[in-house]
C-alpha cells in the first residue's frame, strides 16, 4: 500500500516538474521580452525625443545610436518572446541593459534614476538564467533540437 501512495506522489513530482521545466520558461520569456519589445515601440512613435535624450547623455552620433537602441529593442524582444537564437539574443540584450544603466541611470542620487538603474541590473539576472537555461521548450530553440 505504501508502494502505491508512493508511485503516486511521484508521478505528481513529475507532472509538476515537467510543467515547470515546459511552461515557466515560456512565461519568463514573454516577461521580460516585454519591457523590450514596448520600449522598442516607444522609441520609434517618439523619435526626436528619444534621439534629444541621447543626446542630453552626450553619447555621440544619438540618430545612428537611437536605431541601434529600437532595433535591438524590437528584434532582441521579439526574438527572446519567440525563443529564437535565446542564448545569443538574451547575451545581446544582457549586454544592452548593463550599457543603458551606466548611460543613462547613473544619477543615483535621484530616486527615479536609481529606481531604473537597479531595474536594468534586475533584468540582466533574469537575462543570466535565460543564458544559463536557454529558451525551453516552447521555444523556437525548443523545436529544433
Amino acid at each position: 500500500m505504501n508502494t502505491q501512495v508512493s508511485v503516486k506522489t511521484e508521478g505528481i513530482g513529475q507532472a509538476n516538474s515537467n510543467a515547470l521545466t515546459t511552461i515557466v520558461p515560456a512565461v519568463g520569456r514573454l516577461m521580460i521580452s516585454t519591457i523590450f519589445i514596448l520600449a522598442g515601440l516607444s522609441k520609434i512613435s517618439a523619435p526626436a525625443m528619444t534621439i534629444g535624450y541621447i543626446q542630453s547623455v552626450g553619447l555621440p552620433l544619438p540618430s545612428v545610436a537611437f536605431g541601434v537602441a529600437a532595433f535591438i529593442e524590437i528584434v532582441g524582444g521579439i526574438s527572446l518572446l519567440l525563443g529564437y537564437r535565446t542564448r545569443i539574443v538574451a547575451s545581446v540584450l544582457f549586454v544592452f541593459v548593463l550599457v543603458t544603466a551606466a548611460f543613462f541611470h547613473n544619477h543615483l542620487g535621484d530616486q527615479n534614476q536609481f529606481i531604473h538603474f537597479f531595474k536594468n541590473i534586475a533584468m540582466a539576472g533574469g537575462l543570466l538564467h535565460v543564458i544559463a537555461f536557454g529558451g525551453g521548450r516552447i521555444s523556437l530553440d525548443g523545436r529544433r533540437s
